[in-house]
């Protein structure tokens, strides 16, 4: 390949962003792509009141997250602590119970069996090559729900387990596989780190909004970053690479696909991939996420932290979002697994008053909400689901191979392509460095 001087970076969320700017640093003339009317892709702010924003999509991070710190401090973004002081919420049979902690009031010891044999799966997977892990075509042909009907003998581990994977990875335990559901767990940094509020993957909030990293790096793009531009086609012939969108078309040396496997695969490529991003077994990230504003935090009040746990829906968990600077509370509700294909289903009126009614049993001092805000990541047109694209049998054999190969001219990026932090925001960013230093290598 001739010497790169230009690129098209498809794609601004995190993963594109962070490459795009890696490139423009390194004298490389860019254009971002993006196919809605807003950059931050799966990170997304919501205001809440006139100074205060919550996360609709992407929210958390600890301190592992190394290469998110970084970006933070550059760009000048705080953090506030995930409040947990208090107590928590559980509705997981006919009583409703109040507990110090998060571990729910079920079997200790069957859970503990349940957390046990997921720790021993996870130690299993290579997560840099997971199609390369022992036993790897019989833990990528079986599912998740399988899986567990095989293993899990008492009822409490069998109520809690597709709870406990709606909340890590947004996923029905019927849409993954064993080895994708065993990858994400090791990758994020082990069931313990990923499942922590203190010391965990979810210790802290970015101060107002995670969606601000995303707009600080696409304002020192300026009007490089093109909105409203969904890319259609990225045909490469022996000079370089043509990217079409309804608007128009862009030649480019290279171009980035920041993209989520199922938007990828559904571009028009030329040549034609060898093999393809998606599989008719990957599915979309299943979650629907609910904000409920209201006056003031006043659960706080009554000695409870907002968390809860909930074996009916829609919200299958609960956590204390408000913003830190005070003001209003922000109750956050998290709708995942196959609860939320069916919330997101209902009209606009029954998704509120459900949530709303749920959320008043739960805590029974919360007077009417004064804000409603609802993001459904599984119907979003330009995401196709949240977290991230679910693997399901057999995905890892057959994508896992060539999930950073790039295909001549076309780099791949995005947290679905990184093997450190799968699904987070620290994939994503990683997943940008490393698109960054595969062009420049080849330059």
């Amino acid at each position: 390949m001739t010497h790169t001087r230009s690129a098209v970076v498809v794609g601004a969320g995190l993963a594109g962003l962070t490459a795009a700017t890696g490139l423009a640093d390194h004298g490389i003339e860019v254009t971002v792509l993006e196919a809605r009317d807003r950059v931050g892709g799966r990170t997304h702010g919501r205001q809440v009141a006139p100074t205060a924003w919550i996360d609709a999509g992407a929210a958390y991070l600890g301190n592992r997250h190394t290469e998110l710190h970084a970006l933070m401090a550059e760009l000048g973004l705080k953090t506030t602590p995930t409040t947990m002081q208090g107590a928590s919420r559980f509705a997981l049979g006919a009583e409703h119970a109040t507990r110090d902690g998060r571990f729910p009031p079920l079997n200790a010891v069957a859970l503990g069996d349940l957390f046990e044999l997921l720790d021993e799966l996870a130690a299993t997977v290579r997560t840099e090559a997971p199609w390369l892990t022992p036993d790897a075509e019989r833990l990528d042909t079986l599912t998740a729900a399988e899986w567990a009907e095989q293993h899990l003998t008492h009822p409490d581990a069998r109520l809690f387990f597709p709870l406990f994977l709606g909340e890590m990875m947004a996923a029905d335990p019927a849409d993954v596989s064993v080895l994708h559901m065993a990858f994400y767990l090791r990758s994020g940094g082990g069931l313990r780190y990923l499942n922590a509020f203190e010391g965990g993957a979810q210790q802290d909030r970015i101060t107002g909004g995670a969606h601000q990293a995303c707009e600080l790096l696409a304002g020192r793009l300026g009007a490089r970053v093109r909105l409203g531009e969904p890319v259609l086609t990225v045909h490469q012939d022996r000079d370089g690479v043509t990217v079409r969108t309804p608007h128009g078309e862009h030649r480019a040396d290279v171009v980035v696909m920041a993209l989520p496997p199922l938007l990828a695969d559904a571009v028009d490529y030329r040549p034609a991939l060898p093999v393809r991003r998606a599989s008719g077994r990957t599915a979309r990230g299943c979650a629907v996420k609910v904000n409920l504003v209201y006056p003031e935090p006043v659960w706080r009040d009554h000695g409870l932290s907002g968390w809860s746990v909930n074996a009916e829906g829609p919200l299958l968990s609960t956590v204390d979002d408000s913003p830190a600077e005070g003001g209003v509370g922000v109750l956050t509700g998290f709708v995942t697994g196959a609860e939320a294909h069916r919330y997101a289903a209902l009209p606009p009126e029954q998704q509120r008053s459900t949530a709303v009614g749920q959320a008043a049993r739960l805590f029974p001092m919360l007077p009417e909400p004064i804000g409603f805000r609802l993001t459904d990541w599984v119907n979003e047109q330009y995401s196709q689901g949240c977290y991230a694209a679910l693997l399901g049998p057999g995905d890892w054999l057959e994508l896992g191979p060539t999930l950073t190969t790039p295909h001549h001219r076309v780099h791949w990026a995005g947290t679905e392509t990184s093997t450190e932090y799968f699904g987070l925001m620290e994939g994503a960013i990683r997943s940008g460095h490393r698109v960054v230093a595969e062009i420049l290598a080849h330059r």
